[in-house]
């Protein structure tokens, strides 16, 4: 028999259902709990360690939120809860993560299409708890036991879209169709759904046997079984605040990116709108107060207008500050390559619609109305507030390093020379001002890296043709790379346990099966690289110099060979000279045709390997050059003999 935990939120909850009328019971009342204490957490974001989690995939702590689980299929509910990783916390700091991201908290449509919404990303509810994950006393608990073990909680929002809420009403018969239109002789047969119709510039158009009818209407759907019902609060059971013109189709069609439909039938929010930036504000805010939660990790960036992204960091930062929480850390997700789209939304540039098209590899035929218009059209959404200025998100998800250095070069092989490139892009394509009232640090010197996430393969995935040797080598290898580079390491729960799953739904695996095992060795490779970054300050907090890197990827000397410093005024004197081998066949040198690498390091300066088990030593030779041979798929860390730390 199945025990189920009793908790004062479970008694509360049974104890309204026996006093409940017939009918529809209402519970947003039990989650109406008194605001938290605000306070500020972390000193420094590049301090610290995040770890990924879908909150349905990590740990079950709580059996009488179960309610539609199927075991069988990755596409619906496990059963994991916020009960489960309160329970499970000494699994992360055993780890040794510092910062919790979890997944949406808010309640999401249940289920659409036979997929469950059990990631977050389908909202339908702003101001309430998915109760799949337990009610808001336990995820106020959640963040209260990270607080006490020094650990700091990031959530999950979404401001592009809500859930599927609506169909379009394109034959307007009042039902919602998926229907094949004409007959395929004159007219081509034409295959449509009223739930995700394909984009239209003009809006989603109705049509009757007689031609089009202007308009589709927007009909909300109401099917409590599957929480289809009008999304909350109520501004967003609106129409008019949503753009209605169907599934995006093309991404590079700045109208589409904007204003479509996410694909799947998530409706697009108009996010121009004042009423949806002050609303968007006003709930998000209300998670923190509620919660005391340190940062927001923003999904669908490059969806919404770089207006929106001014008027919701600055009102967020200065709401939240007047309550004692600072250094509030908000980055974001844009789901793309282009390197200078990724760090267009953290400069404090006046971006609009025209640069958005430069960014996408388009001529705009068109002009943005002057910096200081755009700015003063943002400033009529809050006339009597602090002035709107050009201050952004803090960072976002390094996706072009994820495709350039963590796909092509340490799983493909290929030149280490892109990533000095893309490296040395980064201080006129990023952002390099910390944004007022942010975490103090500018955005080219945090980056959030990352090796893979729930939107696309594990690493490992992708290696099929490889044996598991080699396989696991090169992701310790890329493991180690994320914790040493500038900014802030990223790991998605499961890849210390070595997961592999494939695309979505796939790579969403259940933590529990593994038994939280602390045994293994990508484990445990894992928490000796997160303890060797803690160790040296280099590594969290300081600049970071090329010393080489290399063209070559066949059986030249140097080939595969990627070598950097980092060192600042921020480490605090702290010195490291990482010399990564991402060539897969033989042991590589830095250093080719009669050239060796040279460092900052003085001459005489002897340099220990803090990766060797052995501590092998180094001398920087008279003309500041370090002779190092290392074995294909894999790195030295290489530190000052004084501030080496044995054991680690």
């Amino acid at each position: 028999m199945a025990r189920i935990r009793t908790t004062p939120s479970n008694l509360a909850l049974a104890a309204a259902l026996l006093l409940a009328p017939a009918g529809c019971a209402d519970f947003r009342e039990l989650q109406e709990q008194s605001e938290v204490e605000l306070s500020t957490h972390v000193e420094d974001w590049r301090d610290e360690i995040i770890y990924q989690v879908l909150v349905d995939r990590f740990a079950n702590g709580d059996v009488g939120n179960d309610y539609g689980v199927r075991y069988d299929d990755l596409a619906r509910y496990q059963g994991g809860d916020w009960q489960g990783l309160i329970d499970h916390m000494g699994y992360l700091e055993e780890l040794g993560v510092t910062t919790l991201w979890i997944s949406p908290v808010v309640r999401n449509v249940d289920t659409d299409a036979n997929v469950d919404g059990y990631h977050g990303y389908w909202a339908q509810d702003f101001g309430d708890v998915n109760p799949h994950f337990g009610s808001l006393a336990t995820l106020q608990e959640l963040v209260a036991e990270a607080h006490r073990r020094d650990m700091k909680v990031i959530i999950d929002i979404v401001a592009n879209h809500v859930g599927q809420a609506f169909f379009y009403d394109m034959n307007l018969n009042g039902v919602a169709d998926i229907n094949l239109q004409n007959d395929g002789n004159e007219v081509p047969v034409n295959h449509y759904t009223e739930y995700d119709p394909d984009f239209d510039p003009r809006g989603i158009q109705a049509f009757t046997s007689l031609g089009e009818a202007g308009p589709a209407p927007v009909v909300f759907q109401w099917d409590p079984a599957t929480n289809h019902v009008p999304p909350q609060p109520e501004l967003f059971s609106d129409p008019a605040i949503y753009n209605r013109k169907g599934r995006t189709v093309n991404f590079d069609d700045p109208d589409q990116l904007l204003h479509g439909d996410f694909p799947g039938g998530l409706k697009d929010v108009n996010t121009s709108r004042c009423d949806v930036k002050q609303e968007f504000v006003e709930v998000y805010a209300r998670w923190i107060e509620k919660t005391d939660a340190d940062g927001y990790r923003i999904d669908t960036i490059k969806h919404v207008e770089y207006e929106f992204w001014r008027y919701f960091t600055q009102r967020m930062r200065q709401r939240l500050a007047a309550q004692g929480k600072t250094n509030f850390l908000m980055f974001g997700e844009v789901f793309d390559g282009r390197d200078d789209l990724l760090g267009s939304f953290t400069k404090h540039d006046i971006f609009g619609s025209e640069d958005l098209v430069r960014f996408l590899g388009q001529t705009p035929g068109f002009s943005d109305p002057t910096d200081e218009e755009q700015l003063a059209n943002e400033q009529a959404c809050d006339p009597g507030g602090p002035p709107i200025t050009g201050d952004q998100i803090d960072s976002v998800f390094y996706f072009s390093q994820h495709f350039q250095a963590v796909r092509d070069v340490f799983a493909g092989a290929q030149s280490t020379r892109r990533i000095q490139t893309l490296w040395e892009s980064r201080t006129n394509t990023w952002g390099t001002e910390a944004n007022e009232g942010g975490v103090g640090v500018a955005p080219a010197q945090m980056p959030i890296n990352f090796i893979d996430n729930h939107d696309v393969a594990r690493f490992l995935f992708n290696l099929q043709d490889r044996d598991q040797d080699t396989r696991l080598a090169l992701l310790h290898n890329v493991i180690l790379f994320i914790n040493a580079v500038q900014g802030v390491p990223c790991l998605y729960y499961g890849t210390e346990q070595a997961f592999e799953g494939g695309n979505d739904p796939a790579n969403r695996e259940r933590l529990w099966d593994t038994g939280f095992d602390t045994t293994g060795a990508t484990f445990q490779w894992t928490k000796r690289v997160i303890a060797l970054r803690k160790a040296y300050p280099a590594l969290r907090r300081g600049e970071t110099q090329v010393t080489w890197s290399t063209e070559h990827t066949g059986e030249e000397p140097d080939a595969g060979i990627l070598a950097f410093e980092r060192f600042g005024v921020d480490s605090g004197g702290s010195y490291v000279l990482m010399v990564f081998n991402t060539h897969q066949g033989h042991p590589s040198t830095p250093s080719f045709d009669g050239e060796t690498m040279t460092v900052s390091a003085p001459a005489g300066t002897v340099l220990v390997d803090a990766i060797a088990a052995d501590g092998v030593e180094y001398v920087v030779g008279a003309d500041q050059t370090v002779d190092i041979t290392v074995e294909p798929m894999r790195a030295a860390m290489l530190v000052p003999s004084g501030e080496y730390k044995a054991g680690i």
